[in-house]
């Protein structure tokens, strides 16, 4: 046995007990996967990552997910072990309070993590939305002669993640976009925490990705280096085509008596396991979380690697910043994330003309106008629909669809809503662009694992979400969200903004864009709405509080009325006509829960003052969360039950969603 092979093995066999003495110290994780993996991830992280430790944001770095997010200590020993932020005692703490080492991988918390994965599928799907990135910065930006973005997504996903709809979904989406700088490796082990895969999983994933688009190699030994290295230099040599590389692997490899069996999976092996583990593989170190210094020397040439590959690339930009300083000014502001100097003076043309005033106009319709206008100024903000973008209004007019060799930024996401949410985390991760999504609200149900996930990374995602309410009308309950608005309410870190016009609509545009560090959804309407006239009423760059006070006959109110949405036009005109009975009444506009409650506590009392005990709020959704403003003793209307099929004024009728309603709301405390 030659040397190099000496070495390999060696380094192989350290990240595997890296991640088994972990696992051991922690008394929980999953070892089984690392052990099996270990061979691939070696291989793509020593002769194909382009990676700097040193300089782990370098945006032509190649990217790599782990999107079998429970096998995180695979990916820990590899950021040990090549350099990055992660001490050996960081992986001693796996698992443990304030480590950097958490359960599943986590963006933010450990350097060279690139994406929080874990909830299978998010990963696979988060890896097509960086493709993409990647793609439309290098068609953007990329000058003959000046390649300065071109790097690979490169994924290891398992028989979980490719069981998981998500997937299917992404990699469809992936194959009809011709996304060649995508290369996953399928560790193939078929088995689950249930034991095989075989009476659940028995399709041919070969035909099926073949069918989708992809080029698909092997199955393959998962063991043999040189095999798995002419694996990869296949798929990246196929540039019109994502790749699947299928590889067989064993869960627990070389553990005597839980090899390929699911008692590796989910669990430490054991003391006695661990030993006879190490005898197996000729793992000559008794005592824990030990690296060879062969190992240690051989894996750290990665941080010479990427040294030398970063100020190559620092010099090819230095020379584009020459001969393109207008394209690679342009360029470091989309990569910061920043907004160009007056990206928000498009707004504040819209809707405040005369032409405007009286106007009945859908908030979907008029988020479709704020778009396009804010495109006129932000020129990397791409997206598109779940198939309803006529629908949606999410359409930049002025630009064409994304596809091959186009930096154009209509994307068409097909009927995937799930995937669709995660590619967009995937783009937002990836840097460079500001993603949106658009499908209609009874359709988050679809993607909510996605949207919780932008949230947990504090990414900004803007999630247009239309057709917000049973008001829509004729297409009846299936398309009726009920419980959907107060749902998206609990999500931590996430922005609900409901706006009751299309006023509020370009306010809350401004807002979504503004929000750095987590994702907002926008809750449109179907119906039209008459656009408030601003000279009679307060502005509505007053939305960016969350709450405001909309209209009142007196400063000293008896009861208030709290709405949002297309209800506050039904307030106001209860409102007004409980004022004709001598009532004094609060007219409150809430388009955001989360943006009124980071209000000063002065502020939030200037608006509900809490002497005022007669409280009311109108929306057309669950009322269950209400009683937070309205004190148990308020009224609530909204609607605790689903829908019907009919028209939208009927519905409100029937369903008490009317000024009378509140009217009569109003008086029953007098």
């Amino acid at each position: 046995m030659s040397t190099a092979i000496d070495i390999d093995d060696l380094c192989v066999n350290t990240i595997r007990f890296l991640a088994v003495d972990a696992v051991e110290k922690a008394k929980s994780g999953h070892p089984g996967a690392p052990m099996g993996a270990a061979p691939l991830a070696y291989v793509l992280w020593t002769k194909h990552l382009k990676h700097s430790p040193q300089n782990p944001s370098w945006v032509n770095r190649d990217r790599f997910i782990l999107s079998a997010g429970h096998a995180s200590m695979l990916l820990y020993s590899l950021l040990h072990l090549t350099g990055y932020d992660l001490s050996l005692e960081d992986l001693k703490n796996f698992r443990q309070w304030g480590s950097k080492t958490p359960g599943h991988p986590e963006i933010g918390i450990t350097s060279g993590v690139e994406t929080t994965t874990g909830p299978l599928g998010q990963g696979f799907a988060n890896g097509v939305g960086m493709a993409l990135a990647e793609r439309w910065l290098s068609e953007t930006y990329n000058k003959k002669g000046h390649e300065i973005i071109n790097h690979y997504t490169y994924t290891i996903v398992s028989d979980g993640d490719l069981e998981e709809g998500i997937s299917s979904e992404a990699a469809s989406f992936a194959g009809a976009n011709g996304l060649g700088k995508l290369i996953y490796l399928y560790d193939s082990n078929g088995i689950s925490i249930e034991g095989n895969v075989s009476s659940t999983f028995n399709e041919d994933v070969a035909a099926r990705f073949i069918s989708y688009g992809w080029q698909v190699i092997g199955p393959i030994d998962g063991t043999n280096l040189e095999i798995i290295d002419a694996a990869l230099n296949d798929a990246k040599a196929e540039s019109k085509k994502p790749s699947l590389i299928v590889c067989t692997t064993t869960i627990g490899h070389g553990s005597p008596n839980k090899s390929g069996t699911a008692d590796s999976h989910g669990s430490p092996l054991g003391p006695e396991e661990v030993t006879a583990t190490k005898k197996a593989l000729g793992w000559q170190h008794s005592e824990p979380f030990t690296i060879p210094g062969p190992v240690s020397v051989h894996m750290r040439r990665s941080e010479e690697r990427g040294a030398s590959e970063f100020l190559k690339w620092e010099e090819a930009f230095s020379k584009y910043q020459k001969a393109f300083p207008v394209e690679s000014k342009q360029m470091l502001i989309d990569l910061s994330g920043d907004l160009p100097e007056g990206w928000d003076a498009p707004l504040l043309k819209l809707f405040n003309d005369e032409d405007s005033k009286g106007k009945s106009i859908a908030t979907r319709v008029a988020s479709g106008i704020a778009l396009n206008a804010l495109a006129e100024t932000i020129h990397n903000l791409i997206g598109g629909s779940a198939d309803l973008a006529p629908s949606n209004n999410s359409m930049i007019k002025s630009r064409g669809d994304f596809g091959f060799d186009s930096p154009n930024i209509n994307l068409q996401f097909g009927v995937r809503e799930h995937s669709m949410g995660s590619i967009a985390n995937g783009m937002a991760v990836h840097g460079g662009v500001i993603p949106y999504t658009a499908t209609f609200l009874v359709f988050y149900d679809y993607m909510r694992p996605a949207v919780r996930l932008a949230a947990l990374m504090n990414k900004r995602v803007v999630f247009i979400f239309t057709h917000d309410s049973v008001l829509l009308g004729e297409d009846g309950p299936t398309h009726q969200p009920i419980e959907h608005l107060m749902s998206a309410r609990l999500v931590p870190n996430l922005s609900l903004i409901r706006p009751a016009d299309a006023t509020e609509t370009a306010e809350a545009w401004k807002v979504a864009i503004s929000q750095r560090e987590k994702p907002v959804i926008l809750a449109l309407s179907r119906q039209g709405l008459p656009v408030l006239d601003r000279n009679s009423y307060p502005p509505a760059s007053n939305l960016a509080y969350g709450a405001y006070t909309i209209w009142e006959n007196s400063p000293e109110p008896d009861t208030i009325v709290i709405a949002t949405g297309s209800e506050l036009h039904i307030a106001i005109d209860g409102a007004k006509q409980a004022a004709e009975k001598g009532i004094s009444v609060r007219v409150v506009s809430m388009p955001s829960w989360d943006l009124f409650e980071i209000q000063s506590e002065s502020y939030k009392e200037s608006v509900l003052p809490a002497r005022v005990g007669k409280r009311i709020s109108v929306e057309a959704g669950v009322t269950l969360g209400w009683e937070r403003y309205i004190g148990s003793k308020g009224i609530s209307l909204g609607i605790d039950h689903y829908g019907a099929s009919a028209p939208g004024p009927v519905l409100g009728k029937e369903f008490g969603l009317t000024p009378n309603a509140v009217l009569n709301a109003i008086l029953s405390f007098t």
